[in-house]
């Protein structure tokens, strides 16, 4: 099994430099928003580990929240960031990218402070590569290698049942899967298909993996006499500061709306990103490092199979504290237009959004950290939509294909490779194609 990782490389945008990087960014798509995956700088398509990646500017378009606190909102001078999931170790992946296309990526950063000619461009992104506080793969393991050949293996079989409709009508459950693992062998043979076997899983990972897994809950056990202590006193103060949060229900701005609408539903899959303040205050900071902890463990070792919690819409999401943890930056990729993702966490998980997001500012009031809050549906999505920013351009490996596509075909070729029980699997199986 080859791991996925991620990098966030993020940079400070030059003051006068911003139009000109949105410009450069934008002759890079094919549709608003969308790169052009053989686009001559980046050409994002020949990179055969990654996943998705995106260029993004960050703006603190609603700094000015937090004064309701009775904070004086920090400077945010506006930042670029690159980041991307790929298969195996990120630093490999951006040593690829820099061999590939290193003029290209110099042309974007050169609109960046610090940026110099001069000097190593891998170091350069090496040093500014910011680690997410909470990760989340849909299936650890599954790459684009295999997410292609997966895809290109239901395709062949579902030609294959169109081309010969006849002929396999009259055939009885188990001939017809015979007839079709037949047609596999001989594309297989003919070079036409590839069902390559997993790498190994690289022993590095696994005991990390492992020290993560089983050190995380044994830190927490030791610590859980303080924590049982404490816990009343953190309710009561919690409930406070619930009390006294100001609410902030305001539309969001109807350009703004129209400039992230140019954006969706050009594909089967979107991009997301949400950047805003953490409330003020130690508490605050103590349960959103808590709760991103709690969430990265979850995600690591319980969510990493096609779910987290309920919703089965995103491909790759993370959480990242900045400045000091003054600000929390997140993104995602899913499935589906951008009010059936909002719609899917406010009926399915909505304490889940509370849990973390409401440690932010502008989000609507909680009652006990759990309730409230995300169940508001129209202040929800007010405020996300208040806080959302656009991506200069967003790159994903396989368009067209959403999580439960993925899913689906691991799932046939899983009956492709595997002999089937029953009649009941076999027909289970065909469904599938």
């Amino acid at each position: 099994m080859t791991p996925q990782s991620n990098f966030m490389i993020m940079a400070v945008i030059q003051p006068d430099r911003k139009e000109d990087l949105r410009q450069l960014l934008a002759s890079l798509t094919s549709k608003p928003g969308y790169a052009d995956a053989h686009n001559e700088l980046i050409p994002f398509a020949r990179l055969d580990t990654l996943h998705m990646a995106r260029f993004t500017i960050i703006e603190a378009h609603t700094a000015d929240d937090i004064r309701l606190h009775g904070v004086e909102p920090t400077e945010w001078q506006p930042k670029l960031v690159f980041l991307g999931d790929c298969d195996g170790e990120a630093e490999i992946l951006l040593r690829q990218m820099v061999a590939m296309a290193e003029s290209g990526l110099r042309q974007v950063f050169s609109h960046c402070e610090d940026y110099s000619e001069h000097g190593s461009l891998l170091d350069w992104l090496l040093k500014r590569n910011i680690k997410a506080s909470a990760n989340y793969i849909n299936w650890v393991g599954r790459t684009v290698k295999q997410i292609r050949e997966e895809a290109a293996l239901h395709k062949t079989l579902l030609d294959y049942l169109q081309d010969n409709h006849q002929q396999l009508q009259t055939l009885n459950l188990r001939e017809l899967r015979q007839r079709l693992l037949t047609h596999v062998e001989l594309e297989l043979d003919a070079g036409r298909l590839t069902l390559s076997k997993p790498e190994p899983t690289p022993s590095t990972w696994k005991i990390k993996n492992l020290a993560h897994k089983f050190g995380i809950p044994l830190i927490l056990l030791l610590l859980s006499p303080l924590l049982v202590v404490s816990a009343p006193i953190i309710a009561i103060w919690l409930r406070s500061l619930e009390n006294s949060d100001p609410e902030i229900a305001l539309r969001p701005d109807r350009e703004h709306i129209k400039t992230m609408t140019l954006q969706e539903d050009h594909d089967v899959s979107n991009h997301f990103n949400v950047f805003g303040d953490v409330k003020p205050g130690i508490l605050r900071l103590i349960l959103i490092k808590f709760l991103l902890l709690v969430l990265d463990y979850s995600s690591r070792h319980i969510y990493k199979r096609g779910f987290l919690t309920r919703i089965r819409t995103i491909h790759f999401a993370r959480w990242v504290l900045l400045e000091n943890n003054r600000h929390i930056y997140f993104a995602s990729n899913y499935d589906g237009s951008h009010e059936s993702y909002m719609d899917d966490f406010i009926n399915k998980v909505a304490w889940g959004l509370n849990l973390v997001f409401s440690n932010g500012v502008g989000y609507p009031a909680t009652r006990w950290l759990v309730k409230g809050g995300a169940e508001r549906e129209h202040l929800y999505k007010y405020t996300l939509r208040r806080h959302q920013l656009p991506s200069e351009l967003w790159y994903k490996a396989y368009p067209g294909l959403t999580a439960y596509d993925l899913s689906r075909n691991s799932r046939i070729r899983a009956g492709v490779e595997n002999y089937p029980v029953s009649d009941e699997d076999i027909r289970q199986w065909l469904r599938l194609i």
